[in-house]
C-alpha cells in the first residue's frame, strides 16, 4: 500500500509539473512608431490645406511585434490649446469662436498584423467649414495595446 501511495504521489507531481508549462513568449513592451519625415508624408507640421479640397493622409507606422489599428482626429484649435508633438511653431490666427468647425474622427483596423504599414486615407475638407488653425492627431496602437500619438498643427485656408 505504501508503494502504491508513493507511485500515486509521484504520478501526481509529474502531472502537475507537466501542466505548468513554461511560458516562453516574450512580453511586448515597446510602443509603435509614427513616421512623417519622408518626402510624400502628409500632413506635416504647419501644412496648409484649402477648404473644399481633398488630400491624402500618408504616414509610415511600425511596431516591433504587430500593429493593430490607427486613428485620425482632426479638430479646431481656435482657442490655441496645445498637444503638438512636433518641433516648430506655426502661424496662428487670433482666438475665435467656432461657427462651423471641421471635425473628423476615424479609426482603421490594420489587416494582417504587420510590423510595418503605409497608412493612407483620402480626406475631404468641406467648402463651408471655418478656416483657421486645426490639429491633426494620429494615433497608432499595436496588438499588445501600446499606443503612440503624434499631434500636428495644420491650417485650413479659405
Amino acid at each position: 500500500m505504501k508503494t502504491l501511495k508513493k507511485y500515486a504521489f509521484m504520478a501526481m507531481l509529474f502531472m502537475l509539473a507537466a501542466a505548468c508549462k513554461k511560458d516562453n513568449e516574450s512580453i511586448d513592451t515597446e510602443k509603435p512608431t509614427i513616421a512623417i519625415d519622408f518626402e510624400t508624408a502628409f500632413p506635416k507640421q504647419c501644412s496648409t490645406i484649402k477648404r473644399g479640397t481633398t488630400f491624402t493622409f500618408r504616414s509610415k507606422l511600425a511596431d516591433n511585434v504587430a500593429l493593430g489599428s490607427y486613428s485620425i482626429d482632426v479638430h479646431n484649435n481656435f482657442d490655441h490649446h496645445s498637444h503638438s508633438t512636433e518641433i516648430g511653431e506655426c502661424t496662428v490666427e487670433p482666438i475665435k469662436t467656432p461657427v462651423k468647425p471641421f471635425t473628423l474622427v476615424k479609426t482603421v483596423n490594420i489587416p494582417g498584423q504587420p510590423q510595418q504599414y503605409d497608412a493612407e486615407m483620402q480626406i475631404d475638407i468641406p467648402a463651408n467649414i471655418d478656416p483657421g488653425n486645426y490639429h491633426f492627431m494620429i494615433q497608432v496602437t499595436d496588438l499588445s495595446g501600446w499606443s503612440t500619438q503624434k499631434g500636428i498643427s495644420i491650417r485650413i485656408l479659405e
